[in-house]
């Protein structure tokens, strides 16, 4: 099989590193080996295995995990705010809180912000309604948003990639009002690389939640939730009402899994080392609440 690395732009370095994927070897045949379509079909396409991952993960018994997990992934605990050894399963530790001054960001309301940790991507301006992932196949907004996507059509959207190594907690990256929302079942493909390059649409055939988020500055931009491989649980905390910015929206459970952010036309500039990035096919490592982009 092809091994093609994951190369990722650290935005803070700007350094290019080649991403460590946790199970690389697993789903690399998964996706990549045509002897593995049956397999494939059971794992992602079926929220069984996913369902037995997310009960042993709440179970005291993969406490044991975590400090291995921490180790595999050098993750930095000291931004938490408990120790590693005080999670009672991996979830809880998966799911961590960070101390407020570890994520700082500018209150100026014309200043969105990265609504989590991740590797971003982002698309000034769609050509119509399409995107294209790295190393992926072509994605529509209307597949993604069945029935609300029109008022986007055009419009400038960011994705942000979530690892396993990442703080899975999400954040409101603008202050405004929830005026609906929408779970969407699905399937629970990997949102790796590696698997948008065999051709699942995984932002068009996942599980996923959308959220409006109605603003003065910004028109209405949704927030979705992408649940992958390993994510029995989407759960937000925020549901309703008015809310601020980085104000927590909510989290997943363990495994990889996305948050992509999508506005109307004419409404945003995204930060220039995102565009010029992305521009060349490369994610930027990105924090919740660093800049993301600038309300026009």
């Amino acid at each position: 099989m092809q091994r093609d690395p994951i190369l990722v732009v650290d935005r803070e370095t700007g350094e290019t590193f080649e991403e460590a994927v946790l199970g690389e070897k697993w789903i690399r045949w998964a996706y990549q080996n045509a002897s593995a379509r049956p397999v494939e079909k059971l794992l992602f396409r079926s929220s069984l295995i996913s369902r037995l991952m997310g009960a042993w993960f709440d179970s005291r018994f993969s406490k044991g995990k975590i400090a291995a997990v921490v180790d595999e992934l050098s993750i930095d605990m000291s931004e938490a705010t408990a120790p590693a050894d005080s999670f009672g399963c991996f979830n809880d530790f998966f799911v961590r809180h960070l101390r407020p001054e570890a994520r700082p960001f500018s209150a100026d309301p014309k200043d969105i912000v990265s609504p989590a940790d991740g590797r971003v991507l982002v698309f000034p301006e769609l050509a119509e309604d399409v995107f294209v992932p790295v190393k992926g196949y072509p994605m529509s907004v209307r597949t993604m948003l069945p029935g609300i996507a029109e008022r986007f059509i055009g419009g400038a959207l960011a994705i942000v990639r979530l690892c396993p190594a990442d703080y899975h907690r999400y954040h409101f990256p603008a202050a405004g009002r929830i005026t609906a929302s929408q779970d969407i079942p699905g399937a629970l493909h990997s949102v790796n690389p590696i698997a948008l390059g065999a051709g699942p649409d995984v932002f068009g055939e996942n599980k996923r939640t959308w959220t409006l988020i109605e603003t003065e500055a910004l028109g209405s931009y949704c927030f979705v939730e992408v649940g992958a491989f390993g994510v029995g649980s989407i759960v937000n905390t925020r549901t309703s009402g008015a809310v601020q910015k980085m104000d927590e929206k909510g989290y997943f459970k363990f495994g990889g899994s996305t948050v992509v952010v999508v506005f109307e036309p004419g409404k945003v500039q995204f930060s220039d080392d995102l565009v010029a990035n992305s521009a060349k096919g490369r994610e930027t490592l990105v924090k919740v609440g660093q800049p993301f982009a600038t309300a026009l």
